[in-house]
């Protein structure tokens, strides 16, 4: 693989892309929306599929990582295998943790799947035996573990939702089953995108800084996500948060409707002792009595 010199201007131009690439994932946050848990009470399987599959679409964490794990990919068999051991992975992890009620503070696992980006980056750069001077591990076992850890997180955001009446399992099929849609979905784009792009000269031009980009925006979304984690558990350290900002400012405009409803006073200034004593005729004069 021909060897590529970084210059100041490419980190410089790597940073400012992962600078926007973390200011639009973090518009795209894939929790689980007020309006998801309302449809939840209600919803059927077709809903659920719908769900998940939206879930997945949207979660860039678990897009990334795919994305560093088929970059080198070329055979459809290998696709399939690694991309199977993924999904075995998650699908245990997503089904039994949700039905057992498995649960773990959701910022925290989302901290680690960004490091599964940032691994995935690092692999693929040929880091271990570059910097570490040692064999990578084996590839398909860790996209399995990895998997592991995937679903787990995805299982924390589907435990947020209130499953309502009906069999849990199934809505929990139905779920996993939306996830496999989604995740076909978004394959589907970047092997097309992957596809065209290998048939160019860019490509191994720009390939170390493609997965460079991975380590670095993985590394991003993990400090951003402990980030979240202080706020859950340190609460106390961020009295001011965003939620308690709004509450203290709807907490004085309650205060000040409260004192709207009493009927004010108009209070005419009387005059001082001194005024009634001293006035004048129309004569210009003052005087007193």
């Amino acid at each position: 693989m021909k060897k590529i010199l970084f210059t100041g201007r490419s980190y410089a131009l790597m940073a400012a892309v992962s600078v926007m690439i973390l200011s639009s994932l973090n518009v795209l946050a894939h929790g689980m929306s007020e309006a998801d848990k309302q449809r939840a009470i209600e919803a059927g399987l077709p809903d659920y599929i719908l769900l998940g599959a939206g879930h997945m679409l949207t979660g860039y964490d678990h897009l990334l990582f795919l994305f560093g794990v088929i970059f080198f990919l070329s055979r459809f068999v290998d696709i399939v295998r690694f991309i199977t051991a993924f999904t075995l992975g998650h699908s245990i992890t997503l089904v039994f943790a949700t039905l057992y009620s498995v649960q773990a503070n959701y910022f925290l696992i989302d901290a680690i799947i960004a490091l599964t980006v940032c691994y995935k980056g690092f692999e693929n750069l040929d880091g271990f035996k570059r910097y570490l001077g040692v064999a990578s591990p084996n590839l398909m076992w860790m996209v399995f573990g990895f998997g592991l850890i995937h679903g787990f997180g995805l299982s924390t955001r589907l435990q947020q939702l209130p499953m309502g009446d009906g069999s849990i399992v199934m809505k929990i099929l139905a779920f996993n089953v939306g996830v496999e849609v989604g995740q076909i979905a978004a394959l589907t784009a970047m092997l097309v995108l992957l596809t065209g792009w290998r048939k160019t000269a860019s490509f191994k031009r720009f390939s170390m800084i493609a997965n460079t980009l991975l380590v670095i925006v993985g590394g991003l979304l993990f400090l951003h996500q402990l980030h979240g984690y202080q706020h859950t558990v340190l609460a106390d350290n961020f009295p001011i948060n965003r939620d308690d900002h709004s509450h203290i400012h709807e907490d004085m405009e309650a205060k000040s409707n409260i004192l709207d409803r009493y009927p004010r006073r108009i209070i005419t200034p009387q005059p001082s002792l001194q005024d009634q004593a001293s006035h004048e005729h129309g004569d210009g004069a003052y005087h007193s009595h």
